[in-house]
């Protein structure tokens, strides 16, 4: 899934949240809650991958040009939203071979 459009979904949501909370007298509560959940969105998608990530990076670095030129863009703190990037695109490449 692109990440414009779940960054499209998520304002989506934001806006039906906020008039939930018009029609509920709850803005303040709402948009708290809309604050902290994007945040923590954000926040999660930031997050470095945990060492097995990188072990996955150097079991499939060399295959195909286009993933090493990810890997080495992402390097060398590699984000989670990062490493599902590069991930897509060997998977990708898997299929296409095979």
């Amino acid at each position: 899934m692109n990440l414009y459009i779940l960054v499209s979904v998520g304002i989506v949501l934001s806006i039906i949240f906020h008039f939930v909370g018009v029609y509920a007298k709850a803005k303040y509560i709402v948009w708290v809650m809309l604050v902290l959940m994007w945040a923590g969105s954000i926040s999660f998608a930031m997050n470095e991958i945990s060492p097995k990530g990188y072990d996955y990076i150097n079991k499939i670095k060399g295959q195909y040009q286009d993933v090493d030129a990810q890997i080495e863009k992402a390097l060398p703190h590699i984000s989670l939203y990062e490493m599902l990037e590069i991930k897509k695109s060997y998977d990708e490449h898997q299929k296409t071979e095979n």
